[in-house]
């Protein structure tokens, strides 16, 4: 299933053009819907897999003491709990999703962690942090919902010391066409669905099927993360594609 591009002065939210200006508000309103059932339907729809990926993000972040940490769009904690659990810290958690943040501190506080996160609320494209700050810089599923990833790659790149690690995790593209008309039946028949039922909000999760089609596949976004600036680009798959890490290096 493909979508059309979008005109100018425009950007895509799912399948749909929307003006530029739009399209922060439109996607805060998606995840302030879901907040409170996030982390059930990640678990329900991946059926625990995305748990398996963001590991893999962090095997191959390897923390060491000391490392400090920017997620951006990490809002309810998964990467930044695994990375302090790890050996890493301190971590700032940059999130333009208060509900999201919200989640995110309660569960911290349920598991214990009182010290080790500071929680922002702020945006991707224009991060509230110093130059040159965190020795390394993630964003996992977060991404493909900003309206210029280029600027979010800048802005990677200016928070990241020299010599500091890029590792972003997200949804991609199915390299088997049977797997990909299998996960297209199950992205938009069966994700709505569940988000209907469970979270109470079909339309997010249609939203969400649509922005994964919507974002650039593997090679093209590696070379939007070399045009940013960043060095020695690598791509990983995951699940045959169904999402991918890219890692690379402020130089």
């Amino acid at each position: 299933m493909t979508a059309k591009s979008h005109e100018p002065g425009t950007t895509h939210f799912g399948f749909k053009d929307v003006p530029e200006a739009e399209k922060e508000s439109l996607v805060r309103e998606v995840f302030d819907s879901v907040a409170g059932r996030y982390d059930l339907m990640n678990d329900l729809m991946s059926l625990g897999i995305h748990r398996l990926w963001k590991d893999a993000l962090i095997d191959w972040l390897r923390p060491r003491p000391g490392m400090a940490l920017v997620d951006v769009g990490g809002g309810t904690g998964d990467i930044a709990f695994r990375f302090l659990a790890r050996g890493g810290g301190p971590v700032t958690v940059v999130d333009i999703n208060k509900e999201m943040l919200a989640r995110g501190r309660d569960r911290a506080l349920d598991k214990g962690i009182l010290e080790g996160i500071t929680w922002i609320n702020g945006d991707a494209e224009k991060l509230p942090l110093d130059d040159m700050s965190a020795d390394a810089f993630t964003i996992a599923f977060c991404i493909r919902n900003v309206t210029h990833i280029e600027k979010a790659l800048t802005e990677a790149r200016r928070v990241l010391k020299p010599g500091g690690r890029f590792l972003c995790l997200e949804f991609s593209h199915v390299r088997s066409q049977m797997l990909q008309r299998l996960y297209d039946r199950y992205s938009f028949d069966v994700l709505p669905f569940m988000g209907a039922k469970v979270a109470g909000d079909r339309e997010a999760y249609q939203y969400l099927a649509e922005s994964i089609r919507k974002f650039p596949d593997q090679e093209t976004f590696a070379a939007m993360i070399a045009d940013a600036g960043l060095r020695n680009v690598q791509v990983r798959d995951l699940s045959g594609g169904i999402a991918a890490m890219h890692s690379a290096w402020r130089v």
